[in-house]
């Protein structure tokens, strides 16, 4: 049987990543495939600069869309596809070859997910992680001085001129066509937890059907 392919999309610092994390450890690699869209971001000299020369991440074209679109495909009939570890230009980082094994069911997470034409007929189920502006860009400036090492100035600016625009113009659309809504926007994580615990028992239901 085709797997069945579920779309995660939301935009920077809704919870994506915590959301993916959390729904993997429930399931082996035989039962749940995970490929992300940060895995094709086009190399740093390829990318679009903006009107003080800055390089903008933050918009569809940023990213290998044949790549990814060839990728999926071949997931969806069964077979392994293998990429190497995007590391957020960090030249301290020794990036990974990644192996993505097909599975019953896959998912594909990124900001983009559902804008990409080719992408959208594919899809068995849409869900969509919603979060108030003010948490996403407070959890966007952890996220990116932690992680990547990105100083205040710079996360505001890439917030202000390129994460806010490209969410409104191209991710905030598709939330009326999401079959899922999870909003993440309790201290508790209460809702984040109740969306998880859907989507985990409704990727159960699916492996039964396949068994």
């Amino acid at each position: 049987m085709r797997p069945y392919l579920i779309g995660i999309a939301g935009g920077s610092g809704s919870g994506k990543t915590s959301f993916i994390r959390a729904l993997r450890s429930e399931f082996n690699e035989e039962q749940l495939c995970v490929l992300s869209q940060d895995d094709y971001y086009l190399p740093r000299d390829q990318q679009h600069r903006d009107h003080n020369d800055e390089f903008n991440f933050d918009l569809p074209k940023s990213f290998h869309k044949k790549d990814f679109y060839h990728d999926v495909k071949k997931l969806l009939e069964g077979d392994t596809v293998t990429r190497l570890e995007y590391t957020f230009n960090n030249p301290d980082a020794q990036p990974k070859t990644l192996e993505f094994k097909s599975a019953p069911v896959i998912i594909l997470e990124g900001l983009f997910v559902f804008h990409y034409k080719k992408l959208q007929p594919l899809f068995d189920l849409k869900v969509f992680l919603y979060a108030k502006e003010n948490l996403k860009i407070i959890r966007r400036i952890h996220r990116d001085q932690r992680d990547r090492g990105y100083p205040i100035d710079d996360v505001l600016y890439k917030y202000q001129y390129h994460v806010l625009p490209s969410y409104e113009r191209y991710i905030l659309p598709y939330k009326d066509e999401a079959d899922i809504v999870i909003n993440n926007n309790r201290d508790d994580f209460r809702d984040f937890q109740r969306g998880l615990s859907v989507l985990s028992g409704f990727i159960r239901s699916k492996l039964e059907e396949n068994k």
